[in-house]
């Protein structure tokens, strides 16, 4: 894989390629694979697509703030190349105000980006209980220039045959998922 590396903040395609050798998707159930059969959880399905190790640093639980205390250990200690993030559900389940969780997710993306990493963000919508949470990943994805997927659950959710169970996807859901972070790879990626 080869991924072209900007100056910006953000990041964009320029004529110098940069390879990709370590990708850590980091975050929450999403993440880890609740819900998943054992080696089908997002993260080792992509790594399948995109034969680059991947690493899954998903802790099920985690919130926005509980992530921020652990990007040094979890994330940036892998000197990743390609950071994919799925965070803010609990926030939203534990009702942690947009406005935390928004400046969590900004304080997160941006210490990655200090390291060099470029930054995924996979958004959540959750029909009639999103509390803006779905404006807040579009604004935070423009202020940190981070490559914006603006709904991971597209097509999972509410679907009885792509969700393990009322919140989680099951396998199919989490080979939908992957699709998605592999195609918005793609573009950043020259396979």
């Amino acid at each position: 894989f080869f991924i072209f590396r900007s100056s910006y903040n953000g990041w964009e395609i320029k004529n110098q390629p940069l390879s990709v050798s370590r990708i850590v998707c980091f975050g929450d159930s999403l993440t880890f694979g609740t819900g998943a059969s054992k080696g089908r959880d997002y993260p080792s399905v992509l790594e399948g697509l995109t034969g680059v190790e991947v690493i899954n640093a998903g802790i099920p639980g985690n919130t926005t703030g509980n992530a921020l205390k652990r990007v040094k250990k979890d994330v940036l200690a892998y000197e990743p190349d390609v950071v994919l993030i799925t965070l803010g559900g609990n926030d939203l389940k534990n009702r942690v105000g947009e406005s935390t969780a928004r400046a969590n997710l900004t304080a997160i993306i941006q210490r990655i980006q200090k390291s060099g990493a470029m930054v995924i963000l996979g958004g959540i919508e959750i029909p009639l209980y999103g509390n803006g949470f779905a404006d807040m990943y579009q604004s935070v994805g423009e202020q940190t220039g981070s490559v914006l997927i603006s709904n991971i659950f597209e097509g999972i959710f509410g679907n009885p045959k792509m969700m393990s169970d009322y919140i989680h996807p099951n396998d199919k859901g989490y080979e939908v998922m992957a699709g998605y972070f592999y195609k918005k790879l793609q573009s950043y990626l020259e396979l």
